[in-house]
């Protein structure tokens, strides 16, 4: 299993949709530090609670995305191999929502 504490390893600020608007938006995330293990179909934990705050359009990108375009992931595959770790149950919900609706 992987483990990727956003705050600490990735950004204490995350935000953005696209790579073009800064190294810390949710296609960098998705594709620098999620697909790299669900493409080798490894179990990713994910531990939110380091960062300072996650915009919509980052979620969108970075857990939506993983259901849709090229390289798009199964739904069901990614809900049961991510598993997201914060004490705020309303992002926990909202990323599930992104994932399901891809």
């Amino acid at each position: 299993m992987t483990t990727i504490n956003v705050g600490r390893e990735f950004s204490r600020y995350p935000a953005g949709r696209l790579a073009k608007d800064g190294p810390h938006s949710g296609e960098a995330f998705r594709e620098q530090w999620l697909r790299p293990p669900l493409a080798r179909g490894e179990e990713v934990k994910i531990e939110l609670d380091d960062a300072l705050g996650y915009g919509s359009s980052f979620l969108e990108e970075a857990f939506g995305g993983l259901v849709r375009g090229a390289h798009k992931l199964s739904r069901e595959f990614v809900l049961r191999t991510i598993h997201l770790i914060t004490a705020d149950r309303a992002l926990q919900e909202e990323i599930v929502s992104y994932i399901k609706k891809g």
